[in-house]
């Protein structure tokens, strides 16, 4: 027995038709530029600006790592050479000018701080003008500088807006990679 024929179909788009499409509009809306937030209403940087200044500041002081290492190191000059490389490409992407190589000092022995007053930040300034007593104490300082730098930005993704978001996921996976081969060349 064959199916009757279906009822009269009213004019006009049917209900799938109409969710689809809102579904669709409210997608497009969700992926749309957003407004440049530049500076607040006070007239100072917004947190994505502060956010971008930083990484820039911080790929400019890894840079500074890198140039310690090789001038204490010679030999690692090749090796190090395309790492540093990406990492100032890291800082231009940020919008910090190209970091100039600066002179260090000869090199001399490590010293450890004799007070526990010495906090994070001051060990990782220090450690950017104090060159390393080895190769491997080279490698090994700048995959821990790699490190805490890709940790910093992956915490900072989730304050930011998508493009910057973007921009230091992207960074801090180059990141992760240089922490890879730079152990493995400490090995």
């Amino acid at each position: 027995m064959p199916f009757p024929p279906p009822p009269h179909t009213p004019p006009g788009p049917r209900r799938r038709t109409l969710l689809a499409s809102a579904a669709g509009a409210a997608l497009l809306v969700g992926c749309s530029a957003e407004p440049d937030k530049s500076t607040t209403s006070a007239g100072s940087p917004s947190a994505a600006e502060r956010a971008r200044a930083r990484a820039a500041h911080d790929s400019a002081g890894l840079v500074r790592q890198y140039d310690t290492a090789i001038a204490a190191f010679p030999a690692l000059a090749e090796p190090l050479s395309q790492l540093r490389a990406e990492v100032v490409r890291h800082a231009e992407a940020f919008g910090g000018g190209r970091p100039t190589p600066v002179p260090t000092p000869t090199p001399t022995p490590m010293s450890t701080p004799t007070s526990a007053s010495a906090s994070a930040s001051a060990s990782s300034s220090a450690s950017a003008s104090v060159a390393p007593t080895s190769e491997r104490d080279a490698l090994v300082g700048l995959a821990a500088a790699e490190r805490a730098l890709v940790d910093r930005r992956t915490k900072a993704l989730l304050d930011v807006p998508g493009e910057l978001a973007r921009l230091l996921a992207s960074v801090a996976a180059a990141g992760a990679a240089h922490v890879y081969l730079l152990t493995e060349g400490a090995k």
